[in-house]
């Protein structure tokens, strides 16, 4: 395997967190999947913030693999540019493209890990989906809750922040869906799905 030994600053991987850049959007409902990836990346004492296919990244290994952790700076409805870009450089098929996403349709703090499927009405899903050219790839999906109530508008409840008790269950949820990719990466999914979809 003297190609990947040539090129160390190959990735094996995509581990992508959604959400959106900037102080404004740090926190919000929207923003867990670049949580979850910040968490990888404490956890391997690299900060994710070079600048490569139009998000913050670093290179991290997980189970024996390398890993690019990236957080597409190009807004959430966007996120497929980076992920698309990044995806082709690396020569990585969409089954390893593992993304960590927000969901309202879960309790909050719930995981659910999936293999493939639709976007469910998820912007930032919805252009990876376009740019990889399939629904065939993994993601982490971390519940923040259901919007209060039926007139309540959306956007403005996926761009609210936690607070009190929320707060420290996505903050636990966070650590789990770190938790949930790393052993999707060197476990399996189906070792990650009996685990992790409680």
């Amino acid at each position: 395997m003297l190609f990947g030994k040539s090129r160390p600053s190959g990735a094996e991987w995509l581990v992508v967190g959604l959400g959106n850049p900037g102080e404004k959007y740090e926190n919000t409902r929207h923003n867990v999947g670049f949580l979850a990836v910040d968490e990888l990346a404490d956890r391997a004492r690299v900060p994710v913030q070079r600048l490569r296919h139009r998000a913050l990244t670093n290179t991290v290994e997980l189970g024996g693999a390398r890993v690019l952790l990236m957080k597409p700076i190009t807004y959430m409805n966007l996120s497929g540019e980076a992920v698309g870009e990044a995806a082709r450089f690396y020569k990585i098929p969409p089954e390893r493209v593992l993304v960590l996403s927000d969901d309202v349709s879960l309790p909050i703090g719930r995981l659910r890990i999936r293999q493939k499927g639709s976007a469910g009405g998820h912007n930032g899903l919805k252009s990876i989906i376009q740019h990889l050219g399939t629904d065939q790839f993994p993601r982490v999906k971390i519940g923040v809750g259901e919007k209060p109530h039926p007139d309540y508008d959306m956007a403005d409840w996926v761009l609210s922040r936690f607070t009190g008790e929320d707060l420290k269950t996505i903050q636990a949820a966070v650590k789990r869906a770190a938790d949930a990719a790393a052993c999707y990466i060197e476990q399996g999914p189906d070792q990650a799905m009996n685990r992790f979809n409680g």
